[in-house]
């Protein structure tokens, strides 16, 4: 296929409604194919190849069950598997329209018919068959993400497709190791999009306490409990016309998960304490480090809000399995921090680089990039050492300088600084708190060292 085929097939046993649809997406500027039974509807499949499918789930000789429809979808995935099918389906069938979410298909959509609604479904399958279909042609090397540094093939076959995404308006989900940089192409997504001009808005569902997150995300009324002594908008009022992150979604708690969903599909909200329904316009990108799918078997992420948030989900690979990237992005770290550690002509020693290739990053780039800091610091020389990174030192002879008591004592401190600010996130506060020492004890400590951090 040279160009992409805006094709539906209709699978429905009902003559007046597969004729009224028919009839109705003759102006969708779409090749319309009807489809009766499964026998004609797989005929159909083979010789038009449709993008979007709009199938019954009750279709003959099963036409008061669902056996038959199951069938159908089974079999149409088996033979092209990039077809996005909406099931149609009664208001009392939602057990079913989730199995038919199961085996495949892209949505479903309860009768009775409403078009308007309808034709927001479709197109939306249609933009991501496209976007499938884009991502699968020959297409010339993009431009790189704003932040993302990289020589793997994977990671810029991940940049074209967030540029792609940045183009639509899917809701994405960003799936990958802690550390792995999601964050990061998530603001590539907004930076490409059409509301590139408007808030990036972030929100760390792992970070906020469950009993504040609600009004953090919603926003709350003067007087709605207690302290709330003004009206406060919440980061999804804040995003208005702009993107949301949401990070860590998979540690939403399953009350508020029900909350988001009903703001995903209605696009409208409620302040704690108000009564007024508030339209919000804005793209959401989630991202997580928690497999989804088994948490939706487990019952602890809801899931119709999976398969809203999943329309396409992207798989960042961990620093490990990206070649040569942890020593490109360590010589561009050290660029980025030398001149804040007053150290401009640093380099990365052979015995570095040899070990930051070697080292498996479980921690990924944040991992990277504490170690290049804390190297920094460490560092006496002109070059920055295998030793400096604190990485695979476990078979070597102990340094001299570290007989020394000072020298040592120096060594801990730089350590225990770097691990706690790690820990907490950059937040001093936090940090000050694992190490048993006061704040201001802990700003003496790291202005000491020539520490930088961008939260306070």
């Amino acid at each position: 296929m040279t160009s992409f085929d805006k094709t539906i097939l209709i699978i429905e046993d009902d003559e007046g409604l597969q004729s009224q649809l028919k009839w109705h997406f003759d102006d969708f500027d779409s090749t319309i194919v009807t489809a009766s039974s499964l026998t004609e509807a797989i005929a159909a499949v083979r010789l038009y190849e449709p993008s979007v499918v709009i199938q019954d789930l009750g279709l003959p000789p099963d036409e008061e069950g669902v056996t038959e429809g199951f069938k159908c979808i089974r079999e149409i995935l088996s033979i092209r598997p990039s077809t996005k099918i909406i099931v149609l389906t009664g208001k009392n069938d939602h057990s079913n329209a989730l199995r038919s979410i199961e085996l495949g298909a892209f949505d479903f959509y309860l009768k009775p018919v409403d078009t308007d609604m309808l034709d927001k479904v479709v197109a939306q399958a249609f933009r991501l068959a496209k976007l499938e279909w884009e991502n699968n042609q020959e297409i010339p090397d993009a431009e790189p993400i704003q932040g993302v540094i990289t020589a793997d093939t994977k990671m810029k076959n991940i940049c074209r497709m967030v540029l792609k995404i940045a183009s639509s308006n899917i809701t994405a989900t960003l799936l990958g190791e802690s550390g792995t940089g999601k964050e990061v192409l998530a603001r590539g997504i907004h930076s490409n999009s059409g509301q590139a001009d408007q808030e990036f808005v972030a929100i760390n569902c792992a970070a906020v306490p469950e009993n504040l997150m609600e009004s953090e995300l919603f926003g709350y009324e003067k007087g709605a409990f207690t302290g709330a002594a003004k009206q406060t908008i919440g980061k999804i009022e804040q995003a208005d016309g702009g993107t949301l992150f949401l990070d860590e979604i998979g540690d939403m708690p399953l009350q508020l998960q029900a909350k988001l969903l009903r703001f995903l599909q209605q696009r409208t909200i409620e302040r704690v304490g108000g009564r007024k329904e508030i339209p919000v316009n804005l793209r959401i990108v989630c991202a997580t480090n928690k497999d989804l799918d088994a948490m939706v078997k487990e019952g602890t992420f809801r899931e119709d809000l999976y398969y809203r948030i999943c329309e396409i989900e992207v798989k960042i690979p961990p620093l490990r399995d990206r070649g040569s990237d942890a020593c490109l992005i360590a010589n561009h770290l050290v660029d980025k921090h030398s001149q804040g550690y007053a150290k401009k002509s640093l380099k990365l020693s052979d015995d570095a680089l040899v070990a930051i290739n070697d080292y498996s990053w479980p921690g990924n780039i944040r991992e990277l990039e504490n170690k290049i800091k804390r190297a920094l610091v460490l560092s006496d020389g002109k070059m920055i050492s295998a030793f400096d990174l604190d990485l695979n030192i476990n078979n070597e002879a102990p340094r001299a300088d570290l007989i020394n008591l000072k020298e040592a004592r120096k060594h801990a401190e730089v350590s225990a600084i770097t691990s706690a600010l790690e820990i907490s996130q950059q937040n001093v506060s936090a940090a000050a708190k694992l190490l048993g020492v006061t704040r201001p004890t802990l700003y003496d400590m790291m202005k000491k060292y020539n520490f930088t951090t961008d939260n306070n």
